[in-house]
């Protein structure tokens, strides 16, 4: 058994297909087939029951699955060892968060981290879902609540608040004076069904009886409609501080709170690689939420 064939053995058993699996290690997929098969032989045991679904483990292969990541481990840390406790990062990290965070918290302390490190990959996943990472879909993530499952390391990063906005030629034409005038403004949001996490469900909050008819998956969808006049909106501040024609509805009653956390495989946890990147783009995302907590002059509402 050798360390290349546990390699590809991972990335099958992460990803549950041969293609995905290729695609991460940069080969085909006839490569990563090749070598499970090679394995399977040397280990006289069949560690995947494969069909047009994908690769699911056996008993046999789940066993060894814990063995292989317990190698994975010691091989990036003896990867790093020998390189030498060299100031600058080198190798790949990914970095997986919803979009609205890439965009507005992470990309500068992502383009800093580059900076200082420059044989460093650095890779930011955006998407509006939760991330594996028992998978390895990601190195670490940014997420907007704490997992309460898995061999993970979990830190909350810092809390943010979000207000309902709206352009101030939409509230021209639809003044809002109480939460009863909400009902009579066209509400923009999340596509319900969709939601990948219940913290970010806030219409009920405001009102139990609203419902949303301008939806999106994109947080940068919403925040263009609420920009160009199309109805109200739930937005972080961070976000919405950034736009001064956007107008704060009922501040004092309608107001929440959440929290950032960073989350972190523990198999990966102790490699120097990621936990300093880790720790550049939580401070980065901490910074960036204390710049943007309250906007630069008085806030702009009803």
């Amino acid at each position: 058994m050798n360390w290349d064939d546990l390699r590809y053995f991972l990335a099958a058993a992460r990803y549950g297909q041969v293609t995905a699996a290729g695609q991460r290690l940069g080969v085909d997929q006839a490569t990563v087939g090749r070598r499970v098969v090679h394995l399977e032989k040397q280990l006289e045991t069949r560690l995947f029951d494969k069909s047009p679904r994908g690769y699911e483990l056996t008993e046999a292969g789940r066993r060894l699955m814990s063995f292989a990541e317990e190698i994975e481990a010691r091989v990036e840390s003896a990867e790093e060892a020998i390189v030498g406790n060299a100031k600058t990062l080198s190798g790949a990290v990914r970095i997986g968060a919803p979009e609205g965070v890439a965009s507005h918290l992470i990309s500068e302390g992502a383009l800093e981290l580059c900076r200082a490190n420059p044989e460093l990959d650095v890779q930011i996943v955006a998407l509006p879902r939760v991330f594996s990472l028992s998978k390895r879909e990601v190195d670490f993530a940014i997420a907007v609540s704490p997992p309460t499952s898995g061999r993970l390391r979990v830190r909350r990063i810092a809390n943010y608040r979000l207000h309902i906005v709206a352009s101030a030629d939409y509230l021209e034409r639809h003044p809002v004076r109480s939460r009863q005038d909400l009902y009579s403004c066209r509400g923009i949001g999340y596509i319900q069904d969709l939601i990948f996490d219940r913290e970010l469900d806030y219409i009920p909050l405001v009102e139990p009886g609203l419902v949303p008819r301008l939806t999106s998956t994109s947080l940068h969808v919403q925040l263009e409609w609420t920009k160009r006049g199309a109805g109200l909106c739930v937005l972080p501040d961070f976000i919405a501080n950034r736009h001064p024609d956007l107008v704060r509805i009922l501040p004092e009653s309608v107001s929440f709170e959440r929290s950032f956390w960073l989350v972190v495989h523990e198999d990966n946890a102790h490699l120097d690689r990621i936990r300093r990147s880790a720790d550049a783009i939580a401070d980065a995302v901490a910074a960036k939420l204390a710049e943007y907590a309250e906007p630069a002059g008085p806030a702009p509402s009803l």
